[in-house]
C-alpha cells in the first residue's frame, strides 16, 4: 500500500481500478519540400478537416455539460482562424521550406511558450489548449485517428500524465469514477471538466503516479489530494463508509435547496450564484440558487474576431432574465482588459497587468462599446428584476463618468420609445483597496456594493495569487482581510446600501459563519456551492454568528481561524460535513 499526495482539484471519494492512459503523440519527422503551394494546401485541408472534428465535439460537450464549460472548444476553432498562428505555420513552409508538420509543431512550441510565461493561471493553462489544436492538425496530416477515452468499457478512475480537453470531452462519463494526472492545477481542463460533473480528481501528482498499472486497485481522496495505491480492505471498507455517508448527506443537502437561506433566528439572506452563460443560469437554479449575483458577460465577448452586436448581447440578457423570472440578475459590465485580451483591440504590451488597463478603466476609453452593452441590458431589464454593476471602481469619478455615459444612453432609449427599467438599479465591485477605504464616498453614488474578493486579496496583500512563492500571502482568513470585509460591510450598512460578495470567499464553508456575523446581505457563489452554503445559513442563528465574529476578530493568524470556524460548523453540522 502506498499513499501519493497531489493537488486536490475536485472534492469526492472514488474506490475502484485504474485505466493507465498513456497515448502516443504523433511523430513528426522534418524535412524541405520542394512544392510549397501544394504543401499549404495539404496544411489547409488538414485545418478545415480539424474545424469539423472540434465542431463535433462541441457539439457533444455541449450537451453533456452544458455551454460555460464546452465554450472551450470555440476557443479552439479560434486558434484555427487565428492570423498570426496561421501565417507563422505558412511562413514556415514558404521560406523555411518545413513540411507542414515540422511547421506546425515549430509555432505550436512558440505559441504554448508564450502562454506558460503569462501572469494569469487561467491563460497558463490555456497551453495545453494550443497544444490538443497543434496535435489534431498534425494526426490528420499523417492520417492517423485520434484515440481518446470513448473506448472505455467498465468503470474506472482515469490515470495519464495529463489530459487534453479533446480527450476528457469524448470519454464516457458514467464509466469514469475518478482523475489522477501526474501534471495539471486546479484551472487544467480536467480539474474544471470534474467539478462540473462532480467527479474526484487530483492532479499534479507527479510522475510517480505513471508507474500505476492498469487494473490496481485504488481510492481517491478528493478533497485530501490523497491517493492510495493498492489500499488494504479495512482502509477501502473505511472509505467506502464514507462516501455512503457524503452521498446521504447530499442527498439530504440537495433535497433542501429550494429552502430560503434563513438563520435559526429568522434573518434571511440572499445566496445567489456566479454564472457565465444561458446554460449556467438553469443549473443554478437546480441547485437552489435565489438569483443571478454575477453575470460575467465576458462569454460574449471572448473567443471571438470582433465584438458582439447590441441585438446578440439582448438576447443573451433576455434569455438568462426570462429563466430567472423576478429572481435578481445583476449583470456586470465587460471586464476584460490586461492578460485577458481581445483579438480586436490593441492592447499593447503591458509590464503589470492586473494594476493595467482593464474593465471599467478600458470602457471608459471605448465609449462605443460601452454604450452598445448598456443599451442591451437595459432593454432586457423591462419587466424584470435586472441591476448593473460596474468592475474595478478605483475613483469617484470612474463611477460617475460611468453613469453619465448610462444616463445618456437612457435617454436615447426613451427618445426612441423604448421602453426599459428606469429606476434599474446600479452598483460596483469593490475589489480594490481604494474603493474598501471610500465606502461613504462611493455609497453617495451607487444603490449597492458587491466584494470581489478574489482581486480584492491579492491587491491588498500585494501578492499574485497563481505565483506559488507567494501564495502563502493569499489567505481569505487573514485578519487584515477579515478586518477589511467587515468595514465595508458596516459602512455601506452606515450609508443606507446593502452588500454582496461574488468572490470565491462568499461560497468557502469556513467563511459562512463569519460573513453573517458581519452582516452580508447576499452570497454569491459558483452554482455547485449553493446547497452547502444555504444549510450551514440555516444551521447557525445571526446572534451565534455574531458572537463567533467577536471571539476571532483579536487572533493573529489563519490557522487558529480556520480552527475556531471548523469547530463552529461541526458543532452545527456535525463531525462529517467538512468532507461534503
Amino acid at each position: 500500500m502506498r499513499n501519493l499526495k497531489g493537488i486536490p482539484a475536485s472534492k469526492g471519494i472514488a474506490i475502484g481500478t485504474s485505466f493507465v492512459y498513456q497515448p502516443e503523440k504523433p511523430k513528426i519527422e522534418e524535412w524541405k519540400v520542394k512544392n510549397t503551394r501544394t504543401e499549404i494546401k495539404r496544411f489547409q485541408i488538414a485545418v478545415e478537416k480539424s474545424k469539423e472534428q472540434i465542431s463535433k465535439i462541441y457539439a457533444k460537450s455541449k450537451e453533456e455539460v452544458g455551454e460555460d464549460t464546452a465554450r472551450i472548444f470555440e476557443a479552439h476553432l479560434l486558434f484555427l482562424d487565428d492570423p498570426a498562428l496561421l501565417e507563422k505555420i505558412k511562413n514556415g513552409i514558404k521560406e523555411k521550406k518545413l513540411n507542414a508538420e515540422a511547421s506546425v509543431a515549430k509555432a505550436v512550441e512558440e505559441f504554448t511558450v508564450i502562454f506558460e510565461n503569462m501572469s494569469d493561471e487561467y491563460m497558463r493553462a490555456r497551453a495545453a489548449d494550443v497544444q490538443d489544436v497543434g496535435q489534431r492538425i498534425v494526426r490528420n496530416l499523417l492520417g492517423l485517428t485520434e484515440k481518446s477515452l470513448d473506448k472505455l468499457t467498465f468503470p474506472s478512475i482515469i490515470i495519464a500524465k495529463d489530459l487534453t480537453p479533446s480527450e476528457t470531452a469524448q470519454m464516457k462519463k458514467s464509466f469514469v469514477l475518478g482523475f489522477c494526472t501526474a501534471a495539471g492545477g486546479i484551472t487544467s481542463h480536467t480539474a474544471i471538466m470534474a467539478r462540473m460533473l462532480e467527479i474526484p480528481a487530483i492532479v499534479g501528482l507527479g510522475e510517480e503516479i505513471l508507474y500505476v498499472k492498469s487494473g490496481q486497485r485504488l481510492v481517491v481522496d478528493g478533497k485530501e489530494g490523497n491517493v492510495i495505491i493498492d489500499p488494504s480492505k479495512e482502509l477501502v471498507a473505511e472509505y467506502q463508509k464514507c462516501q455512503q455517508k457524503l452521498k446521504a448527506l447530499r442527498k439530504e443537502t440537495l433535497a433542501l435547496t429550494q429552502i430560503p437561506a434563513m438563520t435559526r433566528d429568522g434573518h434571511q439572506v440572499e445566496v445567489v450564484a456566479n454564472i457565465g452563460d444561458v446554460n449556467s443560469a438553469k443549473i443554478a437554479l437546480e441547485y437552489g440558487a435565489e438569483g443571478v449575483g454575477l453575470l460575467r458577460t465576458e462569454f460574449l465577448y471572448l473567443d471571438r474576431n470582433s465584438p458582439p452586436s447590441e441585438e446578440e448581447q439582448y438576447t443573451a440578457y433576455k434569455a438568462i432574465a426570462d429563466i430567472m423570472g423576478q429572481r435578481p440578475l445583476i449583470i456586470r459590465t465587460l471586464d476584460i482588459g490586461g492578460d485577458k485580451k481581445l483579438p480586436y483591440f490593441d492592447f499593447g504590451e503591458e509590464l503589470n497587468p492586473f494594476l493595467g488597463w482593464r474593465a471599467i478603466r478600458f470602457c471608459l476609453d471605448h465609449v462605443d462599446l460601452f454604450r452598445k452593452q448598456l443599451r442591451a441590458i437595459l432593454r432586457a431589464s423591462k419587466d424584470r428584476n435586472v441591476k448593473i454593476m460596474f468592475p474595478m471602481i478605483a475613483d469617484v469619478d470612474e463611477i460617475r463618468r460611468a453613469k453619465k455615459i448610462l444616463n445618456e444612453v437612457k435617454a436615447e432609449l426613451k427618445k426612441l420609445g423604448i421602453l426599459f427599467a428606469d429606476d434599474i438599479e446600479v452598483g460596483i465591485m469593490v475589489e480594490t483597496p481604494a474603493a474598501a477605504m471610500a465606502i461613504d464616498i462611493l455609497s453617495e453614488e451607487v444603490d449597492f456594493f458587491s466584494i470581489g474578493t478574489n482581486d480584492l486579496i491579492q491587491y491588498t496583500m500585494a501578492c499574485d495569487r497563481t505565483n506559488e512563492k507567494v501564495t502563502y500571502l493569499y489567505q481569505i482568513l487573514h485578519p487584515a482581510i477579515l478586518r477589511l470585509v467587515n468595514n465595508i460591510i458596516k459602512t455601506a450598512h452606515n450609508n443606507d446600501k446593502w452588500v454582496g460578495m461574488c468572490g470565491e470567499m462568499a461560497g468557502e464553508p469556513l467563511a459562512i459563519p463569519i460573513l453573517l456575523g458581519f452582516g452580508l446581505d447576499e452570497f454569491s457563489m459558483n452554482p455547485a456551492a449553493v446547497p452547502k452554503a444555504k444549510e450551514i445559513i440555516r444551521s447557525i442563528s445571526l446572534e451565534e454568528a455574531k458572537k463567533f465574529v467577536s471571539s476571532i476578530m483579536d487572533l493573529k493568524n489563519v490557522e487558529k481561524i480556520q480552527q475556531r470556524a471548523k469547530e463552529i460548523i461541526v458543532e452545527k453540522m456535525g463531525k462529517n460535513y467538512m468532507q461534503f
